[in-house]
């Protein structure tokens, strides 16, 4: 499935389906799910990077388990809005990924979402490093997901009016 616009998405989906934020890290992968009225995403987990034949089945039984109808992956331009060096590894990957999952792909702009988790949970929730590490990545997918889908509900109101 081709890459597609945050635009175009709307037309590509079924009622009911929902979409999968990836937070893509040389170590990890933050997940994150929307609800079916893709409105709100929540935090999912976060998975250890493995071999590809392993992260690919873990999202396969994602998509297939909650009805997932596009992967919204971020895309970590830098603070100029150039590509990054994460930017290659995130395309790698979900070149990948788009070759075996016949979904919708977005590559959404993340600048900065890791350290707005970061300093939320330090300033909200007094975390530990330790805590902190064990929850961030997914949290960050989410925190992505989430203004993708705001950007989204923003849009279909603009064109309500």
């Amino acid at each position: 499935m081709p890459y597609v616009t945050a635009e175009q998405l709307p037309a590509l989906l079924q009622p009911g389906q929902r979409l999968l934020g990836l937070d893509i890290g040389s170590k990890t992968i933050g997940l994150a799910l929307s609800d079916a009225g893709r409105s709100f995403a929540s935090a999912l987990r976060t998975h250890p990077r493995g071999k590809f034949p392993v992260d690919l089945a873990m999202l396969r039984q994602l998509v297939d388990q909650h009805q997932v109808g596009a992967l919204i992956y971020g895309w970590p331009l830098t603070l100029d809005g150039d590509i990054s060096p994460s930017c290659q590894r995130v395309r790698n990957f979900a070149d990948l990924v788009a070759a075996q999952l016949p979904l919708p792909v977005v590559l959404w702009d993340e600048r900065l979402s890791t350290a707005a988790v970061n300093r939320m949970l330090i300033d909200q929730a007094d975390q530990s490093r330790q805590k902190r590490a064990a929850k961030v990545d997914a949290l960050a997918a989410a925190w992505l997901l989430q203004g993708f889908l705001d950007c989204l509900s923003n849009a279909q109101q603009r064109q309500s009016d």
